[in-house]
């Protein structure tokens, strides 16, 4: 049912957002400002569900526990920079967008580094 409250209120901003883009632009732009925010409320309501499920998992195989921290910041970056990037997009602001993205890219590289590090020590290990 989440998703179809989601959608309404898309659907309705956007409609909303329409018949202000003619006579006030900028109303426009908080009306989409403000409907992505509440949608991404819904978002982060469904993190919880996630991160218990990554939990279970890591309780069913012996990973390091720093690793599965690792991997819920990379996913927060992520979703962090799309939203953005998208927000950035949708005022006009397409290089801005993507200077975000970037970020967003690189953020998500040097955090995953010491993994990678790690799994050429593995492979190194093995080939010895």
């Amino acid at each position: 049912m989440g998703i179809v409250k989601v959608a309404i209120i898309g659907i309705a901003a956007a409609l909303i957002a329409l018949q202000f883009k003619r006579f006030k632009a900028e109303y426009s732009s908080y009306i989409s400002l403000a409907a992505g925010i509440i949608i991404f409320g819904f978002a982060v309501s469904k993190l919880e569900v996630i991160i218990d499920g990554i939990s279970t998992l890591s309780s069913y195989i012996s990973i390091n526990k720093d690793y599965i921290g690792v991997l819920v910041k990379v996913i927060g970056i992520s979703y962090i920079c799309e939203f953005a990037s998208n927000l950035c997009k949708d005022a006009g602001y397409s290089s801005i967008a993507s200077q975000i993205e970037m970020v967003g890219k690189l953020s998500i590289l040097v955090m995953s580094m010491p993994i990678l590090m790690s799994l050429l020590e593995t492979v190194d290990n093995f080939l010895q």
